[in-house]
């Protein structure tokens, strides 16, 4: 019997050469796994493709529920943003994909698991040290770093590969946008994105929204409710976390919500550039920070924002299955207990404008804040805590004056 490998399958032309070269260079029977994380269409037809490419089966395993509410929420909550701009799209969905591919590795009994990912990106990492936490034992083939036997280096020799081994596949050779798409986002890379002295094309690679420019000319009003956290309702429908960003990723592409051009810092060591598109992320960010300034107390916020960063580079980096992580979603977690209450905002062309925050633990105090003087606050006492406060900085003058003095003396 031969040896069986689980290969992470997308359907496109780069997994797709990789079975029949995976059963030709390793003899492995190929288990195909496709991890169904919100892509919508690209999954049509990826059955009949694999098996005609020689695979024994195919796996595809739909955990759009379990990577909205145990890989995106935590981040969401934690405000986990990667250099001030990237909402981690694509790094919250390869741990998940990767503790999928393990699981079916172990159900197969399959001895190694195969992706194909490039070794110059990001993805190589995150899926790789994600197998080795859950599955140590398991052997990862990465075809793309392996240049003694992976001898392709282009599409029209995959696709001439593939022809050879009797494959006929409804791909051509011409170039387009490198793509990763999920529920939370889609990404860009190529093309004219690979010279950052140019604009993005945007007319010619929007997929989920429209830019600012040809949003509609009106707002749109949107309500949502939270529970201890986790948004619960959307303009009054109580929906799933999932059902949630679905709706929001309409409403935010109409309203040219989300798009962001980049150039990031890799993992590997070298700057990229891509255009992101997170319509639905980013207005449920925007909305879940909106109720959390009401809510939480001054120095919470601050730790949670040091650690809120430090997540989104665990997490960018691969390293989901570590104590780090887990340390840091607890506190996160323990934060989130009173986040609870309404948040209204407008979309408008690009924007997200506040309408209004109620929380029933809201530490907002009409009292203290007006400028009419209430009964929890004296003006008086601000003297000694002024005095106090500033005590550091006055002994520090003093002393810098007498420093003065003895010089020129």
């Amino acid at each position: 019997m031969k040896e069986k490998v689980v290969l992470a399958y997308s359907g496109g032309l780069d997994t797709t050469a990789l079975i029949p070269w995976l059963k030709e260079t390793f003899d492995y029977e190929v288990i195909c796994c496709c991890v169904n994380c919100g892509q919508g269409n690209e999954l049509d037809g990826l059955d009949e493709r694999a098996k005609l490419s020689g695979a024994s089966k195919l796996y595809i395993e739909d955990i759009v529920d379990d990577f909205c509410d145990n890989y995106v929420m935590p981040c969401v909550q934690a405000g986990a943003v990667y250099e001030h701009k990237y909402l981690l799209g694509t790094s919250m969905a390869r741990p998940a994909i990767a503790k999928k591919l393990v699981e079916i590795a172990r159900k197969e009994n399959a001895v190694a698991i195969c992706h194909g990912a490039t070794g110059k990106g990001n993805d190589q990492i995150r899926f790789e040290l994600g197998i080795k936490a859950l599955a140590p034992d398991i052997k990862i083939i990465a075809p793309w770093r392996m240049t003694d036997v992976w001898t392709m280096q282009s599409r029209e020799d995959e696709i001439a590969f593939c022809e050879a081994h009797g494959i006929h596949l409804p791909f051509d050779a011409s170039h387009s946008y490198s793509r990763d798409r999920n529920l939370w986002h889609i990404s860009h890379e190529g093309l004219e994105l690979e010279d950052p002295s140019q604009a993005p094309n945007y007319d010619n690679m929007l997929v989920l929204g429209v830019t600012p420019e040809k949003a509609p000319d009106k707002d749109t009003e949107v309500t949502m409710t939270f529970e201890a956290g986790v948004p619960k309702t959307l303009n009054g429908k109580e929906m799933k976390v999932s059902e949630i960003i679905t709706e929001l990723n309409r409403l935010g592409g109409e309203n040219g919500i989300g798009i962001i051009d980049i150039v990031e810092n890799r993992v590997v060591g070298m700057k990229s550039r891509g255009v992101y598109e997170t319509p639905g992320g980013t207005i449920l960010m925007a909305a879940h920070e909106q109720l959390e300034e009401l809510i939480l107390d001054r120095e919470t916020m601050e730790a949670k924002k040091k650690l809120g960063s430090q997540l989104a580079q665990v997490v960018y980096e691969g390293k989901w299955f570590t104590p780090l992580r887990e340390a840091i979603q607890a506190f996160v977690t323990s934060t989130q207990q009173y986040v609870t209450g309404e948040v209204k905002f407008k979309l408008y062309k690009g924007n997200i404008i506040k309408a209004g925050t109620t929380s029933p633990y809201s530490l907002y105090n009409e009292s203290l804040a007006s400028f009419t003087t209430g009964d929890m606050y004296d003006h008086h006492d601000a003297d000694g805590f002024i005095t106090l406060f500033g005590l550091p900085l006055k002994v520090r003058a003093m002393k810098m004056q007498e420093a003065e003095k003895n010089n020129n003396k």
